[in-house]
């Protein structure tokens, strides 16, 4: 940040050299505040997994802190969104740790003993267990036999309503292990020693971390919990940092990366919330715990015993590479068949990390090996181009202010005089007569020019505000025939579609089962372990989606030109149209011109980010109405089997 600094240093310098009582300089000194007080939006990449794959250990490894992220043993797994962020403002790692409220837990903790109480044949397992999950964390071991009452005068409810009633807590610390041991019952769920650990009350967990500024200063990453979760509104905040992200990074274990069906679950579901209607610009598949393998067992269980003479460390190496390989073959085959984002160059990239081996020299793997470095490289460019725009952006838009001095400067100064005497053809004898015309001349001839310089590009604006209307309306007809047909399809297949979600097998076995999951989350479940991904809002809207992505992909492209796309019609949009006119020769005029030039790419990069804001929310609101509009349907509140066919009806 050194350029942006030095930047920033010398416009202080000018501002404090201005004349605060001239009006002019006051909207100057105005906008350098401004200018100095904008910070850009950071870059977010989603790290997802399933539960015990070794995210944590990555994390920690990546950032150079050993044992910065409690990470899962005995049993335990990180059970929250985590946020990773740098720390810029002092050397103490912190957590902003954000609750549920008093409301919104009571609630949860109704639906989670209702769970418990369905004794049913269709009972659903995966969300009793969440429910055991959840009840036992907190309140110890078999607390999910007790009742609600009993569980209010558990000793654990004194310090669960003062979490409650705080909303936030913060810790901070300078020791990283001491950090550690303080978050850990935030943030990580113990199957092996349950009570006491609160993360079931926890929404998010924000971590800052010293001393990363290099990796972290424009990026945050968001570890995404493996875990299933019947909790709507951490369900919520889940859609809407997978919404944010950039860049995705799928963490699996090496030994199960290729044949579990989990990651690519977890793959399959990111590109469907991250296609036409996302940001993503990169997907790297992450191999942890490859320092695990056992070498003399894979060989042997692989018939590859010729290579045995290699010795481990070579092994090891040569199988990581071979996972490179195949996995990214798999990648391709499998992005190319879903046809929902274009494998360009880079967007795919397979990474096998030994997170452990990275800290400890006792295993003998270089740094380069365990390929912690690459990621760690990756960050820092990422990072270095954010950091380079940045400037870039600031350094444009002080520019533009220079030129808007330089031309108050010149509006005040007589340097002219002499041209636009001889432009009048005057001849005066005596020097005071000359003085007095001299005035007069200059001040008619830049009143004349202004406001002919300001009709030009009075019109220049409304000739490109037209252009643009023009393309607009077109996009609009174009959208909306594309949203007819998918109409049509919707209503043609609407029943069908229904009927597949939620009756999925030809005997109709677990019908009750799936449809109350359905309407306990509004339309959405999520099995256990991702293997299994029911959304019958999604489906309802794919019809719709799938006759808009094409066209939305040329308007609304995540990088590169596509001719007609939003961004490309807004670069051309500018009010100087002809830079040749009679007038540029006037220096004053110039830098008015290299002002406007300067605004006009400022609110261009602004609206560069708000297209992206807009066109995620314009993809999403298909499926927030069809959402809304179903929301009355899914209400299910009683467990007969007759209202539940009844509400499948209503559907």
């Amino acid at each position: 940040m050194e350029k942006m600094e030095m930047a920033k240093e010398i416009m202080k310098s000018i501002n404090d050299n201005l004349d605060q009582d001239t009006m002019m300089h006051k909207d100057i000194i105005l906008k350098i505040r401004q200018m100095n007080g904008v910070t850009g939006k950071k870059a977010t990449i989603g790290i997802f997994g399933k539960s015990g794959e070794g995210k944590s250990s990555l994390l920690s490894a990546v950032l150079g802190k050993k044992d910065l992220l409690p990470s899962g043993c005995f049993g335990a797994c990180t059970a929250v969104i985590t946020k990773l962020e740098a720390n810029l403002s002092d050397s103490n790692y912190k957590a902003e740790i954000e609750f549920f409220s008093k409301e919104e837990w009571e609630k949860e903790l109704q639906d989670l003993f209702k769970v418990l109480s369905d004794d049913s044949e269709d009972k659903n397992e995966d969300m009793i267990q969440i429910a055991v999950e959840k009840i036992n964390s907190l309140y110890g071991e078999n607390a999910d036999k007790k009742t609600p009452e009993e569980l209010k005068n558990h000793s654990t409810s004194v310090k669960i309503e003062a979490f409650l009633s705080m909303s936030k807590k913060m810790i901070s610390t300078d020791d990283v292990t001491e950090f550690g041991n303080e978050v850990a019952c935030y943030i990580l769920h113990s199957e092996a020693n349950p009570g006491d650990w609160y993360w079931p009350l926890v929404k998010s967990v924000t971590f800052k971390v010293p001393d990363c500024c290099e990796l972290l200063q424009h990026i945050v990453l968001v570890d995404i919990p493996g875990t299933g979760d019947c909790n709507k509104i951490r369900d919520d905040l889940w859609k809407s940092k997978l919404k944010e992200c950039s860049f995705v990074w799928i963490v699996s274990d090496i030994t199960r990366a290729i044949t579990d069906k989990d990651p690519w679950a977890i793959l399959k579901h990111c590109i469907e919330e991250l296609g036409p209607g996302g940001e993503c610009k990169s997907i790297n598949f992450i191999c942890t715990k490859s320092d695990y393998i056992n070498t003399v067992a894979y060989i042997r269980s692989a018939r590859l015993t010729q290579f045995q003479s290699l010795g481990d460390k070579h092994i090891l190496i040569a199988l990581c590479v071979s996972a490179d390989i195949l996995i990214m073959f798999l990648l391709f085959l499998f992005l190319i068949f879903k046809k929902k984002m274009s494998p360009d160059n880079g967007f795919l990239q397979v990474f096998t990390v030994s997170s452990s081996a990275f800290f400890d020299p006792d295993l003998n793997l270089e740094p380069n090996v365990t390929e912690i470095p690459k990621l760690q490289e990756a960050l820092k460019n990422l990072n270095l181009s954010i950091n380079r725009d940045l400037i870039r952006d600031y350094v444009n838009e002080a520019k533009g202010v220079l030129s808007l001095i330089q031309s108050v400067q010149l509006d005040t100064d007589k340097e002219m005089v002499g041209v636009i005497m001889l432009m009048l053809h005057v001849q005066y004898v005596t020097s005071e007569c000359c003085h007095v015309v001299h005035c007069c001349c200059m001040n008619v001839f830049c009143v004349e020019v202004k406001e002919k310089v300001h009709k030009e590009y009075e019109k220049n604006l409304t000739k490109a505000q037209k252009e643009l209307d023009n393309y607009f309306d077109s996009c609009y007809n174009d959208l909306k025939k594309c949203l007819s047909a998918g109409v049509r399809e919707s209503v043609r297949f609407c029943v069908a579609d229904t009927e597949a979600v939620v009756s999925p097998n030809k005997d109709k076995r677990g019908f009750h089962k799936v449809l109350q999951a359905l309407c306990n989350n509004g339309g959405c479940y999520w099995s256990k372990n991702w293997d299994v991904v029911l959304d019958l809002n999604k489906k309802l809207a794919d019809h719709l989606h799938g006759s808009i992505n094409p066209y939305f992909s040329r308007i609304f492209p995540i990088c590169g030109k596509t001719g007609t796309s939003v961004q490309e019609h807004l670069n051309k949009f500018t009010i100087i149209q002809n830079e040749s006119s009679p007038y540029s020769r006037s220096p004053m005029l110039h830098h008015i011109q290299n002002f406007i030039k300067a605004e006009e790419n400022k609110l261009k990069a602004l609206l560069r980010r708000d297209i992206v804001e807009m066109k995620k929310n314009i993809y999403s609101s298909i499926q927030t109405t069809i959402q809304n509009q179903m929301a009355s349907r899914y209400i299910c509140k009683a467990n007969t089997q007759h209202y539940q066919r009844d509400v499948f009806y209503r559907v």
